[in-house]
């Protein structure tokens, strides 16, 4: 095993004076001059390590379950050539399990005066911002008996954003907008719907829909035709409190919530509909507000990477309070939270109405697919157990969701594959009836 500057140093002390070691160790240095000649030669001609200079360059983000390039660029401004390992360190979840030893560590060689690229590949497990940690470097002589050992610092931060995996949904929500932005006109008459055209009158017609005018100037009944009105407000609030924290299935719900959340995100944003974000639990931890079109699905993929739960108790009366806030005007405030009856009962319903009141509200929850598995469970009386509790679970968020929606709340309770395709179908359903 190649020594590190230190141990050749003690290794070469062979070829002192006994005076200085005593006449035990030195004599037994002796015999080994050779070698810690040779060692102290190995160590003299290898490449210092503290006068490396080191650049960072590549990927600066990247999407969960995707791979990064971080690009390492090492310059060897001294007269001797490197011979290294070098060792380029990251929090650990910015590998798959065992993959790291492979992925951080590299061989090099550079010239005197020259430089060399290498790169690092990341596959992070977890969002959020990851940093470059140490760059170790062991330099060796060209005999491989001795080496010389330092740590540099190279800044670099590559943000994990969240997967996306729900724009799959995409496609076929756009082909249902579609149908209701004018192209297929509408019939349904709300404050959310404005005029689009007129057509000859067929039974089973709104006849709120007649326009007597336009009737009475030719010999049939005509009727207006409707569209939903374009460059409404929305408001998602992402709930990060304790209730977030909790996984179901291999992620927190917290997760799930942010999928559901871009899904609605980006299908507002095509249906001409302004979107705004805001994460909150004690205070505000994410915001984007005002952003065009084009800029809005990346701010808030980029404010929702770094968003973790947080393990207090969500101040209702403050989330109603920044919600108001964000939206002075009529809006749908789409709340992702949970729909555990404490939290509802004693946080949200006492400051309900004063978001109903001005506001069109979705609630939004995220169900626990095994809750379901527990209520189908039988043949055993552990098993029979299980199902009771499963269905008092379920009862219970059916008794929540019902008493939001006996003040005028928009119930969506779904498990986490589904919630984002419900939720859009749930802010659809609102478009078409007119109550944006």
């Amino acid at each position: 095993m190649a020594l590190t500057g230190r141990t050749a140093l003690l290794a070469a002390l062979g070829s002192l004076p006994v005076g200085i070691l005593g006449p035990s160790w030195a004599g037994m240095l002796a015999v080994n001059a050779p070698l810690s000649l040779a060692i102290l030669c190995d160590y003299a001609l290898a490449a210092p390590v503290r006068t490396l200079r080191f650049t960072r360059s590549g990927d600066t983000s990247v999407r969960l379950g995707d791979s990064a390039e971080v690009h390492l660029t090492v310059t060897n401004p001294s007269s001797r050539p490197l011979r290294a390992h070098l060792r380029d360190a990251w929090p650990p979840s910015s590998w798959l399990t065992g993959t790291e030893h492979a992925a951080s560590r590299h061989k090099l060689t550079i010239p005197a005066g020259e430089r060399r690229r290498l790169t690092t590949i990341l596959r992070p497990t977890r969002r959020g911002d990851r940093q470059a940690e140490r760059i170790t470097v062991r330099s060796y002589g060209p005999l491989g008996l001795a080496g010389r050992q330092g740590t540099h610092r190279a800044p670099w931060t590559v943000r994990v954003l969240p997967p996306f995996t729900s724009r799959k949904h995409l496609p076929s929500r756009l082909a249902r907008l579609r149908e209701l932005d004018g192209r297929t006109s509408v019939l349904i008459r709300g404050q959310g719907t404005e005029f689009d055209s007129l057509r000859d009158y067929v039974p089973g017609d709104d006849t709120r829909s007649i326009d007597w005018r336009a009737t009475a100037r030719q010999t049939n009944v005509a009727v207006r035709t409707w569209r939903p009105e374009r460059d409404r407000h929305i408001l998602i609030v992402l709930d990060t409190g304790r209730t977030s924290a909790g996984r179901v299935g291999d992620v927190p719900r917290l997760d799930a919530a942010m999928d559901a959340a871009l899904l609605l995100t980006a299908l507002a944003t095509r249906a001409g509909d302004r979107v705004d974000l805001l994460a909150y639990d004690r205070r505000v931890r994410a915001q984007v507000q005002g952003r065009s079109a084009g800029e809005l699905l990346p701010a808030v993929v980029n404010a929702m990477a770094p968003l973790e739960p947080e393990l207090v108790e969500t101040d209702a009366r403050g989330l109603s309070a920044a919600t108001l806030h964000s939206a002075p005007r009529r809006s749908l405030i789409v709340l992702l939270t949970s729909l555990d009856p404490a939290p509802i009962e004693e946080g949200l319903l006492p400051v309900l109405p004063q978001l109903t009141q001005r506001h069109t509200v979705l609630v939004a929850s995220v169900a626990d697919p095994y809750i379901e598995q527990m209520t189908k469970s039988r043949g055993t009386v552990d098993a029979v157990y299980d199902a009771a509790a499963g269905t008092q679970a379920q009862a219970q968020r059916r008794r929540t969701a019902e008493q939001l929606q006996r003040h005028g709340v928009t119930v969506v309770d779904a498990t986490p594959d589904n919630l984002a395709p419900a939720l859009a179908d749930a802010y659809l359903a609102l478009k078409a009836a007119g109550r944006l």
